[in-house]
């Protein structure tokens, strides 16, 4: 992916409770802000996203990750889901082109195979999984709902071999995979 680069699915959008939380690259959410949650986009890359119901779109950059639920590429801020007039309907076809920023399938990738709110269930899934393939590790989210720990697999180089591995781990394990970029070196680390 580069600038010209053009992804199609769906779209959702977030706001309460989410505002004036934390966001994936460390500054405050603000959902009166034009940004968006991507999981595999570099921060700060900037998206146009079009509503393929209506023809609206709006520029969005990309500060936070998700979403975490399958068939969604992208989750938009409150203000970019009205410009794109998709507050009612909440979930809407979009088509998102890059026109800036770092080359998006560069860097690290892991695959997140599921997300607990009780740490025990993701070292029992951690620990499993230890055995086939390396790394896993366990990064926490606190969410509105509470702490979620999240297991994540491998260390992947590309995000087209990140997407093909997925693809294993959910003809081998069942898993529904989601590809998540590395942002930094401490995504490794695991957190209590």
């Amino acid at each position: 992916m580069s600038p010209g680069y053009v992804e199609e699915g769906n779209a959702s959008w977030y706001g309460l409770p989410f505002h004036g939380r934390r966001a994936s690259n460390g500054e405050i959410y603000d959902m009166y802000r034009l940004t968006a949650a991507h999981r595999t986009l570099p921060f700060e890359t900037v998206v146009r996203v079009t509503n393929l119901a209506n023809g609206r779109s709006a520029t969005v950059r990309i500060t936070d990750r998700g979403p975490f639920v399958e068939n969604r590429i992208i989750d938009l801020s409150l203000a970019a889901a009205r410009e794109l007039d998709m507050i009612g309907p909440g979930v809407v076809p979009v088509r998102l082109e890059v026109l800036s920023g770092g080359d998006p399938t560069a860097g690290f990738f892991a695959i997140q195979v599921g997300a607990f709110l009780e740490r025990a269930n993701a070292e029992r899934l951690r620990d499993r999984m230890s055995a086939s393939y390396s790394p896993v590790f366990i990064q926490t989210y606190e969410s509105p709902d509470g702490l979620y720990y999240r297991v994540r697999v491998g260390k992947i180089s590309g995000e087209d071999a990140a997407r093909r591995f997925g693809e294993q781990l959910r003809q081998r394990e069942g898993f529904t995979p989601f590809v998540v970029r590395l942002d930094d070196a401490s995504a490794l680390r695991e957190k209590p």
